[in-house]
């Protein structure tokens, strides 16, 4: 028998396990000798009143022992002489259909332009201290993806999506904190998310799968409204009737490709702001209080939300105790992004503050037709990058001063390695974007008290929040109506908003490939 409860602990008490043991019993109302095994299943915390709690949900076994679990990897054999699947992409959403492919008997051959996780590093040193934009090997391209130096969240509201709990489990297994299984907002780190992805490596490349970095696929081969296979690199071509299209928020190659082949994609809603930069310890005063918060505390997030001239402006991607990272994806544009360490011990937090965006924004760029909301991002990336020093240096202002529509003389203290300069952001981004995040900060600090402040950096530009295309695909089959056998997957075809949900995703269209190659 299992019987739940839920239990209130102050943070001084969360390692205590003797004395959570006392109170779940206490609360079950069971005889002690009845208890066989007790499970923390999720924690969160509550920072709403004076007195902060990290509230416990517990499961008591109760004269039984509970059933042994078995690892995921375990169900994994070999698939050397099995089908072969192309997956096109890295990323979660690649590497997690590719262990479920392999779960289902399935060979995965995986292409991604970048280079493995390690090699990579270089590469973001290279953007970091000398502002070289490598167009296959950044912050969003190669192993891993746009997540793996990126933070590492992995909250998602997607639940009814797919297996949370299996893609968290397999995450363990190669090497995460169990702590995720158990968190309201499970996080890794970017320091611990590389040796991960590779342990992720090393199990396709063990079970028979393969996966070729430096593998830019430039081509689609398609007959009769049928996939054929891709070309990589111009010209190597590599035969397949399934591609599982993985590429990400920002591989805008491929949706190029798409419109000059005349596939068919469809606009998506996307946001574009700024990522605004605080001192964490601000931003642990205004939510628990206390801005000597005790190792246990982590360190504080927020997330606040509006609507402006029915629009909606919201923080994205909140990386406390965080950094903020150059995100470029080519040469001439200026993209910041966030992300933190596992302990989250930056003295400063960071979020994107961004608008939604509309049609009536899009109005100048229409001849790019459906890739409209693609020109419009670039816009705005390549304006800010053109009104600097040619290099990865990031245009900013002190919050009042962007707020009140004054370039700043001086700039507060940042984590942004390439460093910031003063600039006019309220005249740099479109006018209707800066009016709306205007009023957005506004209201934001009338709901969080402290956080208009002339201590924080306002810092242009976060335009990278989801890729403003769909790729569509068949609800059931999961397949491009108009091509048999492509089966568009994860961020970039619009389906997926993070690494978990990107996981997920890949995990079903996963099992769609086996339904269409056993003809079921």
């Amino acid at each position: 028998m299992i019987k739940k409860v839920e239990l209130p602990l102050r943070p001084e008490e969360l390692e205590d396990h003797d004395l959570i043991r006392r109170k779940a019993i206490k609360k079950a109302g069971v005889n002690p000798k009845r208890l066989k095994d007790l499970r923390i299943v999720r924690r969160s915390i509550d920072a709403r009143q004076k007195q902060i709690y990290f509230r416990l949900q517990v499961e008591l076994y109760l004269d039984e022992l509970p059933s042994p679990s078995i690892p995921l990897l375990s169900k994994l054999q070999p698939v050397h002489d099995a089908t072969r699947a192309i997956i096109v992409g890295a990323g979660p959403a690649g590497y997690f259909a590719a262990l479920e492919m392999i779960e289902l008997g399935l060979r995965p051959i995986l292409f991604d332009r970048g280079k493995d996780v390690r090699a990579r590093r270089r590469d973001l040193k290279a953007i970091q201290q000398s502002g070289i934009v490598n167009p296959h090997s950044n912050y969003c391209y190669g192993e891993g993806g746009a997540g793996t130096y990126s933070d590492g969240k992995l909250y998602t509201r997607s639940h009814k999506r797919g297996n949370i709990e299996k893609a968290l489990q397999l995450l363990v297994e190669h090497g995460a904190t169990p702590d995720i299984m158990v968190d309201a907002h499970p996080h890794i780190g970017s320091n611990k998310l590389p040796n991960i992805v590779g342990n992720i490596r090393e199990t396709i490349l063990k079970h028979g799968g393969e996966i070729h970095f430096n593998s830019f696929v430039t081509d689609l081969m398609i007959e009769n409204g049928e996939v054929r296979g891709v070309v990589v690199n111009e010209d190597q071509q590599y035969s397949s009737e399934v591609v599982v299209l993985a590429t990400g928020h920002s591989a805008r190659d491929i949706y190029h490709l798409f419109q000059g082949k005349g596939i068919l994609m469809e606009p998506k809603s996307f946001a574009l702001g700024v990522r605004v930069e605080h001192p964490q310890p601000l931003i642990d005063q205004i939510q628990y209080k206390t801005a000597t918060r005790t190792a246990v505390l982590p360190a504080a997030s927020y997330r606040l939300a509006c609507q402006v001239e029915g629009r909606g402006v919201f923080s994205f991607c909140m990386c406390p105790g965080g950094l903020v990272v150059p995100a470029a994806t080519a040469p001439g544009e200026l993209v910041v992004n966030g992300m933190s360490m596992s302990r989250r011990d930056s003295p400063f937090a960071n979020s994107g503050t961004v608008v939604a965006i509309e049609e009536e924004d899009l109005v100048p760029f229409s001849d790019h037709g459906i890739l409209a909301g693609l020109a419009f991002q670039q816009s705005v990336e390549q304006k800010l990058f053109e009104y600097g020093d040619g290099s990865q240096q990031a245009p900013a202002q002190r919050m009042t001063d962007f707020v009140n529509g004054k370039k700043s003389t001086t700039l507060p203290p940042s984590s942004y390695i390439p460093g910031l300069y003063s600039a006019p952001l309220h005249e740099l981004l479109p006018e209707g974007i800066y009016r709306r995040l205007r009023k957005g900060m506004i209201q934001f600090g009338k709901k969080m008290p402290g956080y208009l402040i002339e201590d924080a950096n306002v810092i242009g530009t976060e335009s990278r929040t989801s890729s403003p295309v769909r790729i569509p695909r068949d609800k059931i089959s999961y397949q491009h109506p108009e091509v048999s056998g492509l089966f568009p997957c994860g961020e970039g075809a619009g389906y997926a908003g993070g690494i978990i949900s990107a996981a997920m995703d890949g995990q079903n269209v996963a099992r769609a490939v086996s339904r269409f190659l056993n003809d079921e």
